[in-house]
């Protein structure tokens, strides 16, 4: 046995494992390095069309002027603020409806057909109708941010109510626990890993539905940088505000996963 109370073999494993996560990331960085300098050089040798392209020097030079003059933390601020308090209120709104279809089953059948539509439908293709109902501002765009959210983490959330084991219900009616008590202690734990698997979806529908919002009426946000940029023909600036929502997306897409982690590592 080592020092920390593990087998070698398993220490061997560990240290296997790590080695395979530290390989996994080096190759997603060069990657990245090398498509970057890739389309630094084809714009240096003009192979490309810098005009329709840019490249990753215009735009880290572009980054670091807006970052001096507060514009960009300015239109980021905005938009993160605008996509949290849509990816927070879809995601809670669709889980108290959920819980209310798996509450009362006559509801349930008779909201079914519609939720069908409401998923099938392209959400996006009713941001103009919301903003006009809503209105052009902040609560507009966070509005249409829920819209796009609402509809997934209620299917999700209702169909992983309804799949938990139907004997540990009956066992919890057996002892005599309430409707609540069986939700409690039952279906929500059960339903957990249901429920962040939908936050990680949640984060990217809340942005289609920020940036469809800014792209509409917004003056300020990511969103209105691109529509900016592509009316003035400043692709630099376009292509800057696609990979700061990348990076933002990907950091909230990845506080999700570790969260998601820790609760694996609590539950084992």
């Amino acid at each position: 046995m080592s020092n920390k109370g593990i087998s070698k073999e398993h220490e061997k494993y560990l240290i296997d494992v790590k080695r395979k996560n530290r390989s996994v990331l080096l190759a997603q960085i060069s990657i990245l390095v090398v498509a970057l300098l890739l389309w630094e050089i084809a714009a240096h040798f003009k192979w490309i069309d810098t005009f329709l392209t840019s490249y990753p020097s215009s735009i880290w030079k572009l980054f670091i002027e807006y970052s001096k003059n507060g514009n960009l933390f300015y239109h980021v601020g905005i938009s993160v603020f605008e996509t949290v308090v849509g990816f927070l209120a879809g995601t809670l709104l669709g889980i108290i409806i959920a819980i209310g279809l798996w509450w009362s089953d006559f509801w349930a059948r008779v909201l079914d057909p519609y939720l069908v539509v409401l998923n099938s439908l392209p959400k996006t293709a009713l941001a103009p109708i919301v903003i006009i109902w809503v209105g052009a501002g902040y609560s507009g765009i966070i509005v249409t941010a829920i819209t796009v959210s609402i509809v997934v983490t209620i299917m999700n959330m209702f169909i992983s109510f309804k799949s938990v084991d139907e004997d540990k219900i009956r066992l919890l009616k057996t002892f005599g626990a309430s409707k609540f008590q069986v939700l409690k202690k039952v279906v929500i734990p059960s339903s957990i890993p249901a429920l962040i698997s939908t936050l990680k979806i949640n984060i990217g529908l809340s942005w289609v539905g920020v940036i469809v919002g800014e792209f509409l009426v917004s003056k300020a946000g990511i969103g209105y940088l691109i529509v900016y940029g592509g009316q003035v023909f400043r692709l630099d600036l376009v292509m800057m505000s696609v990979f700061i929502l990348a990076l933002i997306s990907a950091l909230m897409y990845k506080i999700i996963a570790v969260i998601e982690d820790k609760f694996i590592k609590w539950q084992q």
